[in-house]
């Protein structure tokens, strides 16, 4: 019996990272908007790594496959920081709204974002664990009857 250096798993088919389980991948272009200094650098790095590159930002000019949208309970209106996120966003593509974790600074109610979704035209459909600090919604467009 003979164990190799480092242990690493084998399994597959299960997101491990953070990226991944945002469905963040290689080739991808991502748009951060809402950076500040507390935001989750580590986060950040884990998304850079899974998708190859930099993420842009609200200037970058062309479309992105999805958004990262920090978000705030102090950063004024949900409604319209979805909307603009929107500006970009590829057909199909995905925001993942990353707020505060409940009993933390800045933290949005969840009830919150469910309300702000529809008026901004948008479904939310996944959450995910991606950090101590802070939690993500994807937020994605309506699939609409052909």
């Amino acid at each position: 019996m003979s164990s190799t250096a480092g242990g690493g798993s084998t399994q597959t088919g299960t997101p491990s990272g953070p990226a991944e389980r945002l469905g963040l991948s290689k080739g991808m272009v991502v748009q951060e908007l809402g950076w500040d200094n507390d935001t989750d650098d580590a986060l950040r790095v884990a998304i850079e790594d899974a998708i190859d590159a930099d993420m842009v930002d609200g200037d970058y000019g062309n479309v992105v496959d999805a958004v990262v949208l920090w978000f705030r309970d102090d950063d004024g209106d949900l409604v319209d920081s979805l909307v603009d996120a929107l500006t970009d966003l590829v057909g199909g593509g995905a925001i993942w709204l990353l707020t505060p974790r409940i009993g933390r600074p800045g933290s949005v109610d969840p009830a919150d974002v469910a309300e702000a979704a529809p008026v901004a035209g948008l479904a939310q459909t996944t959450t995910a664990t991606v950090s101590k600090d802070w939690a993500a919604t994807r937020l994605v467009t309506p699939k609409t009857p052909a």
